[in-house]
């Protein structure tokens, strides 16, 4: 028997209910009582999972999406081949993750919604950047966003990731103008939630749109982005995209010609990448910096 104490089932409820912009009332009616839902929102009793599914289903939500982000500490299959998936694509390793991608795809535990989505994100991901597809790619993610969200409207943090991902594929296909206005949806998107789970995404947009930015001469505006998502590296403790960041502002500063702050910039950009023992960007870096100050 499922022993909901390992959940914050009270948080959980009270988080989804408030995001979906519904009083106690409007949650409970048919379900159960707004005592009922007070006491279960304060975890002063647990409602039984089939109250619970009810709960589930009028907020939109899969149930199991719901115990993965209410989960205290258990791993499961399914996290763990998601945690792998996620730590290969920080590495860029797309030849890993589609390899995963397509072991799993017809497994029935990747069936319920929410992780046949996190499949078929990742699948469009990988045909982008190993068949070279993009028509193919943006069409896998947005199939994707479909299955929970075809509306576009009250993104969840998974949906602008998602939105993200199809941003970032424009603006690697030099369609920058189309990859600023997603890239500011999905910020826009995430700052209207209540919690976020994982601030590498919000690092991940800032620094996509900085980029953007950058490629069409809006250097100041890309600055602001840039220094944004460093804010959130030094205050969450995160050096994911650390490096890139300085890079960008680095980039910023020598073209709006104030030479001497970008290559401090620069600078910074490759003692951290050397902090993280990251040889080959190093090279990158260094490569991409000659260029910028020949220039």
């Amino acid at each position: 028997m499922m022993n909901l104490s390992e959940y914050l089932i009270g948080d959980s409820l009270k988080s989804f209910r408030q995001y979906k912009n519904l009083s106690v009332k409007e949650l409970a009616e048919g379900i159960c009582s707004e005592e009922e839902l007070i006491s279960y929102e304060k975890e002063r009793v647990y409602p039984s999972l089939e109250t619970l599914n009810q709960l589930a289903n009028k907020l939109n939500i899969d149930l199991t999406y719901f115990f993965n982000i209410a989960s205290k500490a258990t791993i499961n299959y399914s996290t763990a081949v998601m945690q792998i998936i996620n730590k290969l694509k920080r590495n860029w390793n797309y030849q890993a993750i589609n390899e995963i991608i397509q072991k799993e795809l017809d497994n029935p535990i990747f069936q319920p919604v929410m992780l046949k989505q996190f499949l078929i994100w990742h699948q469009g991901i990988c045909v982008f950047y190993l068949e070279d597809n993009f028509e193919k790619a943006i069409n896998l993610l947005h199939e994707a966003l479909d299955l929970t969200n075809s509306k576009r409207e009250n993104l969840t943090e998974r949906e602008v990731e998602i939105l993200a991902s199809i941003a970032i594929l424009y603006k690697d296909t030099h369609q920058y103008e189309d990859a600023i206005e997603i890239f500011k949806k999905a910020l826009n998107d995430l700052e209207k939630l209540p919690h976020i789970l994982e601030s590498r995404g919000k690092v991940r947009i800032l620094f996509g749109l900085s980029q953007a930015l950058t490629e069409i001469g809006e250097f100041e505006e890309s600055l602001v982005y840039c220094q944004k998502g460093i804010d959130i590296c030094i205050h969450e403790e995160i050096l994911y995209l650390f490096a890139n960041l300085h890079y960008q502002c680095g980039e910023n500063y020598i073209k709006l010609g104030n030479e001497e702050i970008g290559k401090e910039h620069l600078q910074k950009s490759i003692y951290i990448l050397q902090l993280q023992r990251n040889e080959k960007f190093i090279k990158i870096v260094k490569s991409e910096m000659e260029k910028l100050l020949n220039k």
